[in-house]
C-alpha cells in the first residue's frame, strides 16, 4: 500500500434553512475558502489512513502475516517503534519528514493501539488511531493544518490489501467522533467522520469511498461539524468517489453534496470543459463545483485539483 495515496473529496456546505442562510448574499468566497479546507482536511486524513494501513501490513504481529521481519519500513519520513510486551499493543508513528512524493511534510505522532492478540487480517479487527499534534505542511505553497483526535479504523470484511488480487473485496470503515483540525490562521474546530472505504483490483487497487453517518436528516454523511467560519455544515457522498492506482492513485469519479450555510455540489473526474475524462496521468484533472447565488440563481466553476 505504500505510495498509494489518494487525492480527497473537496467538500463545502449545503443549504438548510437557518440562521446562516442568507439567500440574497453572495456566499462564493466562503464557499470556495471552505472548499480548499475540506479538501486538505479530507485529503491529509485519507493519505493518513492509507499510511496506517501499510505500517500494519507490514508488522507481521500485528497483520497476521508469516513474516520474519518486525519492521514498519513502508511509511515515508517516520520512525517506528511496535510495542507487543503489554495488554495493549501498540504501534508508534513519529512524523518528521516528507511523504513519499516529496508533496507534504508532516510532523507529530501517530499511535496505533489494538488488544492483545489482534489480527489485522481478520475480519471485525479494530484499531484505534491516536493523533498528537499530527502537522502537515503543503510544500507547494507552505500552508498547513494541524490535526489532534482520536480515530476508530476497522477491517469489516477480513483480508490483506498485499492479497487484494486473490480477493473479491476488501471493506474497512473509519470513524471518529472528535477530531481537532487546526488551520493555518489558528482557528480550531472539531469535524466528525463516518467513512466505508471498499478496496477491489482491476489493473491495480480500486478504492471507493462511502459516507456511512447520518446527521439529522441527512444521510451518506462522511464528515460534519463546524467551519472555520463558524457555520455548521455536514458533506454526504452521493456517488461514491473513485481512486484508481492505474491512474497514480488518484480521484477519477464521484460526488459529494454539502449542506449547512449554502447549497453546494462537487463533481470529479473531469476535464477543463468540465466533462467526464479518462486518467490524465500527470495532467491535471478538475471539478464541477456547483452553489445558489444570490436571488437563488445557480453558479459554476471549473477548478482544479
Amino acid at each position: 500500500m505504500a505510495g498509494f495515496t489518494f487525492a480527497c473529496a473537496i467538500s463545502l456546505t449545503a443549504c438548510q434553512k437557518n440562521d446562516f442562510y442568507k439567500p440574497n448574499e453572495d456566499q462564493s468566497p466562503e464557499i470556495k475558502a471552505h472548499a480548499e479546507d475540506q479538501n486538505r482536511v479530507s485529503s491529509d486524513m485519507d493519505d493518513l489512513t492509507n499510511e496506517v494501513n501499510a505500517a500494519l501490513e507490514s508488522t507481521p504481529t500485528f497483520s497476521g502475516r508469516v513474516q520474519t521481519s518486525q519492521q514498519v519500513n513502508s511509511v515515508c519520513g517516520t520512525t517506528s517503534a511496535v510495542d507487543t510486551s503489554n495488554n495493549t499493543w501498540k504501534i508508534t508513528l513519529t512524523y518528521n519528514g516528507n511523504n513519499c512524493f516529496n508533496t507534504h511534510h508532516r510532523t507529530g505522532t501517530i499511535i496505533l493501539s489494538t488488544p492483545a492478540g489482534t489480527r489485522w487480517k481478520n475480519a471485525g479487527a479494530v484499531i484505534t488511531v491516536t493523533l498528537q499534534n499530527f502537522k502537515v505542511k503543503r510544500l507547494s505553497d507552505n500552508k498547513s493544518i494541524t490535526l489532534n483526535g482520536t480515530q476508530t479504523l476497522t477491517n469489516v470484511s477480513g483480508g490483506l490489501l498485499v492479497n487484494l488480487p486473490n480477493l473479491q473485496s476488501i471493506t474497512h470503515t473509519t470513524a471518529s467522533n472528535n477530531m481537532s483540525i487546526t488551520f493555518d490562521d489558528n482557528t480550531q474546530r472539531n469535524w466528525q467522520i463516518s467513512r466505508k472505504r471498499v478496496f477491489t483490483y482491476d489493473n491495480g487497487i480500486v478504492m471507493t469511498i462511502h459516507g456511512t453517518g447520518t446527521n439529522g436528516n441527512i444521510t451518506n454523511a462522511a464528515e460534519w461539524g463546524v467551519n472555520r467560519f463558524a457555520h455548521p455544515f455536514t458533506t454526504s457522498i452521493t456517488q461514491p468517489l473513485v481512486f484508481r492506482q492505474d491512474c497514480s492513485g488518484r480521484l477519477t469519479a464521484g460526488e459529494i453534496k454539502h449542506q449547512g450555510f449554502a447549497t453546494a455540489t462537487a463533481t470529479f473526474g473531469l476535464n477543463a470543459n468540465g466533462a467526464p475524462t479518462g486518467c490524465p496521468g500527470a495532467g491535471t484533472y478538475f471539478y464541477k463545483l456547483t452553489w445558489t447565488g444570490p436571488g437563488g440563481n445557480s453558479q459554476t466553476a471549473i477548478l482544479p485539483y
